[in-house]
């Protein structure tokens, strides 16, 4: 069983966590230093959480209590100076690929799957989008035996058959 699914708008980062205490208080108050990455986190859940309506009822449950594959394709807006049709450049600036994976896998956590320690496989690759495409993330999940490395292919093989 696959879930796969897009997610139109511009890919976010999940931001560093920081955490101060008022005097007086007993708790911390813990905040994120990227205040955008919620409005997309509820972009990318509603995404998943549509697909997971399209499946089959007997299968809506099965992430819950299996090892996950998860595949993820980042298009990031592209920058004017790489307008020229054909010209392909890879995404070498911010935001990091590593942060960019961590609002997704929060984002679905409760949503795909129970707890994101279920997912024990992870592709992920971004990249400017198309000329023509608006920018977006396209998901896929899967459940995984999760009991033997994947052998993944070289570069410049594309992640996901999917584009946008």
């Amino acid at each position: 069983m696959t879930l796969t699914f897009t997610v139109y708008g511009v890919p976010k980062p999940k931001g560093n966590l920081r955490a101060f205490m008022k005097a007086g208080m007993k708790f911390p108050i813990v905040t994120d230093s990227n205040r955008n990455v919620k409005s997309w986190s509820q972009l990318v859940a509603e995404g998943a959480s549509r697909a997971i309506a399209e499946l089959p009822v007997h299968d809506r449950s099965l992430m819950f209590a299996s090892a996950i594959r998860l595949s993820v394709a980042f298009y990031l807006p592209r920058p004017k100076k790489y307008q020229k049709r054909g010209v392909p450049v890879a995404h070498l600036t911010a935001p990091d690929i590593d942060k960019l994976l961590r609002a997704i896998l929060d984002a679905l956590t409760q949503v795909a799957w129970g707890d994101d320690s279920q997912v024990v496989e992870l592709l992920a690759t971004k990249a400017y989008a198309d000329v023509d495409a608006p920018p977006c993330a396209v998901v896929r999940v899967e459940r995984t035996t999760g009991a033997r490395p994947v052998v993944v292919s070289p570069a410049p093989l594309p992640l996901l058959e999917l584009a946008p």
